[in-house]
């Protein structure tokens, strides 16, 4: 491993503003220290090359061959290193990476950042499409949306809408079946993923008993908007959240013969660090987001 015998920073900085400035006095002013901290931190960069920097005059100060030596390459590393720092500060204000379930991503966020877009042309946004929880403090994500109770410490919440669920189909399929009277209809149909729990949940809360997932075939395609595919395909029924489908319902790829439940709590929720909570970047998503929401919220209203 490469070791530096590097001074200290705030040393150097010190040097750099005295020889730039030929005094203690306006080197402390620039840097907003007393004098006798500038010469605190000179006397500890001299000791710790073994020789004078300056010449101490009543008035002012003079740079000793060796100070005049290592003066300009200071200010270069200073330039470069403050160049560096401002690049690194500029693209890391104009990357803002999402961290998103998938189909939440896909359904409802992608339609969507067009608008986000050209309204913060500045901003480039990057998602990253997964199940997994992402952890802040180890991963490189800015903000993320989750389904859950939204007991996350240390986390900024923000709630979006329910998880809500209602089985879907295809119309084709509908139609070759027949008509759908009864909720209990569907336990006669191939159902998509019959172990999901929503299947349970759902058919309790249209009062039909019996539901068992073992004595359905196992379809299972190990996500939502997989599902979703299928039924659009007329394999099966699908248990899918309605408001990421009301396109493929309004163009006929998909029907919805009965009502849609939430479960208890469970939201999607926009989450961040707290400490994140005034991020220029983080403040633009957030409230594009719930203005989104918002006009979505109008738009039922109005139908």
């Amino acid at each position: 491993m490469r070791h530096r015998d590097l001074p200290p920073l705030a040393a150097i900085r010190v040097f750099e503003a005295a020889a730039r400035h030929a005094s203690f006095t306006r080197a402390a002013e620039e840097l907003g220290m007393t004098q006798a901290a500038v010469s605190y931190q000179i006397k500890l960069l001299e000791e710790r090359l073994g020789a004078p920097l300056f010449l101490r005059r009543p008035r002012t100060v003079e740079l000793t061959p060796t100070g005049r030596q290592l003066a300009p390459a200071t200010s270069e590393a200073l330039d470069l290193l403050a160049s560096a720092f401002a690049a690194a500060r500029k693209d890391a204000g104009s990357v803002l990476t999402v961290s998103v379930l998938p189909t939440f991503a896909a359904h409802w966020l992608a339609p969507r950042m067009g608008r986000f877009q050209m309204k913060h042309p500045e901003i480039a946004v990057r998602i990253t499409a997964t199940r997994a929880v992402v952890d802040f403090r180890r991963e490189d994500a800015d903000v993320a949306i989750r389904s859950g109770l939204g007991e996350w410490e240390g986390l900024t919440v923000h709630p979006l809408f329910p998880v809500a669920f209602a089985p879907m189909l295809s119309p084709k399929l509908l139609e070759r079946h027949g008509p759908l009277t009864s909720p209990a209809d569907l336990l006669d149909m191939l159902l998509i993923d019959p172990g999901d729990r929503w299947w349970c949940l759902w058919f309790a809360a249209m009062g039909i008993e019996g539901f068992e997932p073992a004595g359905h075939p196992d379809a299972r395609m190990g996500d939502q908007h997989l599902e979703a595919r299928a039924a659009m395909g007329g394999h099966g029924v699908a248990i899918l959240t309605p408001g990421f489908y009301r396109q493929e319902v309004e163009i006929g790829l998909l029907a919805q013969p009965f009502p849609a439940i939430s479960e208890t709590g469970q939201n999607y929720f926009l989450v961040y660090p707290a400490a994140r909570r005034n991020v220029p970047k983080v403040r633009a998503f957030r409230d594009w987001l719930l203005d989104e929401l918002e006009a979505d919220e109008q738009t039922r209203d109005k139908a």
